[in-house]
């Protein structure tokens, strides 16, 4: 394995520390030599005022020590940890960097929204396998990214704080919310982005890649239809029938994981809003989001 390693990153995020390492050939990304997660639940770790508590810092400190041992001997030449938008976005950001640092020689990058929605860009691109117009759309916990454009890199790449968690957090939790919170979505989405861009998205596939994005297909297809496309209005039938649920029941339904089941409402509200603001009707599913398009970036820079 020495030999083929060339690079590895850690993603930090709000319920998982996922350490993935790839060989030379961009193709190892489909069957990574090292994929291996440790758990963290830091929405249950954010107080009132949006700080990760002292218990979310040491439960990021483990999680980075357990991806420490299992990187073990193996060799790379590029490897990058960082924090998604429930670290970054964090009102003691600089407080958790700084002490994951200390206690474990760690020091976690910050990625931006936009460069998230670069790397998305460039994941959905190599996946799809074919050039001219795109657009993606990633829906996080914290923020969506969206990203268009027709060439390897993205002519916009933009990043707002509308994530599945951020809506939860803001009492997008019961279906007599849906109807405010969706037209301030659709407001906030269609006054940040420009008009031409979001007109741009009509042209060409457009791309969901998240794990709200991954949950709604299987839950909306789980009596056989097609898992890799996801329609609008599978999208609005799953709303009410999220709605009506508590958080525990919703992690009983198809594709519906048990620890990102307290947002999923928020999540298909939020999907909701970016399909109809880029006027998709359907959107391809993409296994692959910002980890995988910055694994892309490390592989080239490495040639």
């Amino acid at each position: 394995m020495e030999e083929r390693t060339t690079a590895a990153v850690l993603d930090v995020g709000c319920f998982s520390a996922h350490l993935v390492v790839v060989g030379r050939d961009p193709e190892t990304l489909r069957r990574p030599l090292v994929s291996h997660k440790v758990r963290l639940r830091l929405d249950q770790a954010l107080d009132p005022a949006g700080r990760i508590d002292a218990a979310g810092i040491d439960c990021v400190v483990e999680a980075v020590r357990g991806v420490q041992e299992r990187l073990g001997d193996v060799r790379v030449s590029r490897f990058v940890p960082y924090a998604t938008s429930c670290v970054r976005d964090a009102a003691n950001a600089e407080e958790v960097v700084s002490a994951v640092a200390r206690r474990t020689g760690v020091e976690l990058r910050l990625l931006s929204g936009r460069q998230e929605a670069r790397y998305s860009y460039l994941a959905a691109r190599r996946w799809l396998g074919s050039a001219g117009p795109l657009g993606v759309l990633d829906i996080g916990g914290g923020t969506i990214e969206l990203a268009q454009g027709d060439q390897v890199r993205p002519a916009f790449a933009g990043s707002l704080p509308l994530g599945a968690r951020t809506l939860t957090r803001a009492g997008l939790d019961s279906l007599e919310r849906v109807p405010g919170m969706r037209a301030d979505l659709l407001r906030g989405i269609t006054e940040a982005v420009p008009d031409e861009v979001l007109a741009a998205f009509a042209d060409g596939p457009a791309i969901g890649c998240s794990k709200v994005f991954q949950q709604l297909a299987k839950l909306a297809n789980a009596r056989g239809s097609d898992p890799s496309r996801l329609r609008l209005t599978d999208v609005q039938a799953c709303i009410p029938r999220l709605a009506a649920l508590p958080p525990h029941r919703r992690a009983r339904l198809p594709g519906i994981s048990r620890h990102r089941a307290r947002q999923s409402l928020a999540g298909a509200v939020v999907a909701e809003a970016v399909m109809t603001a880029t006027n998709r009707d359907v959107v391809r599913i993409c296994p692959w989001s910002s980890k995988e398009g910055l694994l892309l970036t490390l592989l080239e820079s490495a040639r």
